[in-house]
């Protein structure tokens, strides 16, 4: 039998400390990297970061009623307007724009929660939603092969680096490896496949052991309060209605991942987010999002339990708010190894997308279908892999939110709508 279906272990479901401590720490280590790299590319504390994250996940979980599986970490939309800020004003000023990009989330929750979710169907065909989760698993492949294969030099600029991509190769083999066993391996292959590449990395001279002997094993975090500038909070806090349009594409991956349907659930997913970004505002931490990286291990752990992101949001508080030598550990793991292990998370949601065609029954001799797919794909994984925004005044619309613009117009305007949607309806 070559073929062997893992248990899930659904949303509701416990498992015991013993399994969720190791799956509780594959979830902290899949958000670490990026939720760290927003505040060093801002001027934040990584830290706060990394413990605003916590809290955030925790905060998301209350709101939702523990039904949502979802990790919140550092937000990369809103990097461009907090530099801004952060340059003229101060980060203080930045961070006002961060609390009200929070209460921008609460009240577009609170207008969806009015209005109903209905007009998601209308404007969100299966066809729509698995093209965007292609454009949200392949848009990111380029961050990840950038870690796994490119290094930094001296002058500025990148060239390819053999050893590192030696050691994202066998990071990603270990975690393809790990995945495919049965049992305890084939719930936590991220970690131990992280744990492999820093092992091989060490005696490389890849792991830069400083910071982790520099770094106290007790410390409190450097909170900031927000100063209220109306500039400030003009300019970051307009962000927070692409971030909606990217956490309901996530939500929708979610809900695609564990089977669940969450459409219903999206004005208290969008609460739980904007509370979390408020409550991120407030001490010095960047704005939050659902993360795909760990929608990623989800997939790959067939793990969906809520209680595993109570665990990693609590590892994540503690870490990065009071044991600085443990983060500075999770930070010394080199940039090729999170590369490596990326590449399947990122590889997994772009699948799924792929699977969800397939699980609808999405014909594609319907034209409506194959023009929907073919310009949300190309527009969205072409604009996120080359880096390419589009400005809007101060703003900027990333190739995500542009496709699913994108294919939510060619939904509305191309005939024949909703006549490819029964066959999948009848079958749920």
């Amino acid at each position: 039998m070559a073929h062997h279906e893992r248990e899930i272990i659904g949303v509701d479901d416990r498992v015991s400390p013993a399994r969720a401590i190791p799956l509780g720490i594959q979830h902290m280590m899949s958000m670490f990297g990026s939720t760290v790299l927003v505040p060093v590319l801002t001027g934040l504390d990584p830290n706060v970061a990394i413990m605003c994250s916590g809290i955030g996940t925790i905060c998301y979980l209350l709101v939702t009623g523990n039904k949502i599986p979802s990790y919140l970490g550092s937000s990369f939309a809103f990097i461009s307007p907090i530099l801004a800020v952060g340059a003229t004003q101060g980060l203080d000023a930045a961070m006002s724009g961060v609390v009200v990009a929070g209460m921008v989330f609460l009240a577009v929750a609170g207008i969806i929660r009015l209005v109903g979710t209905g007009w998601l169907d209308r404007l969100l065909p299966p066809v729509l939603v698995a093209s965007v989760m292609v454009v949200i698993g392949v848009g990111l492949s380029a961050t990840a092969v950038d870690m796994a294969l490119m290094t930094d030099l001296a002058d500025g600029t990148t060239a390819f680096f053999a050893t590192g991509a030696i050691v994202a190769a066998i990071t990603l083999v270990a975690a393809v490896v790990f995945s495919s066993m049965g049992g305890i391996f084939g719930t936590v292959p991220v970690l131990l496949a992280i744990i492999v590449g820093y092992l091989v990395s060490l005696p490389l001279g890849l792991v830069d052991f400083q910071p982790v002997l520099d770094a106290a094993w007790v410390g409190l975090p450097n909170i900031s309060m927000p100063r209220f500038d109306m500039g400030a909070i003009a300019l970051v806090a307009p962000v927070a209605v692409v971030v909606v349009i990217e956490h309901i594409g996530h939500l929708l991956a979610v809900g695609e991942i564990v089977g669940k349907d969450y459409r219903a659930m999206l004005p208290r997913s969008l609460a739980g987010d904007g509370i979390s970004t408020m409550i991120s505002g407030f001490l010095g931490g960047p704005p939050t999002t659902t993360y795909a990286e760990n929608i990623g291990v989800m997939s790959v752990t067939r793990v969906y339990s809520t209680q595993i992101f109570w665990y990693a949001g609590g590892f994540a508080l503690v870490i990065g708010g009071f044991c600085p030598k443990l983060a500075a550990l999770i930070q010394s793991i080199p940039s090729p190894v999170m590369g490596g292990v990326s590449l399947l998370l990122f590889g997994l949601i772009a699948s799924n997308g792929l699977r969800m065609l397939v699980s609808n029954r999405v014909d594609f001799d319907v034209n409506r279908n194959l023009m929907i797919a073919s310009v949300v794909i190309i527009v969205g994984v072409g604009m996120e892999t080359a880096g390419i925004s589009i400005p809007i005044g101060d703003y900027t619309l990333p190739g995500m939110a542009t496709s699913a613009l994108a294919g939510i117009i060619l939904n509305l305007i191309l005939p024949g709508a909703g006549e490819d949607a029964k066959p999948a309806e009848a079958e749920r």
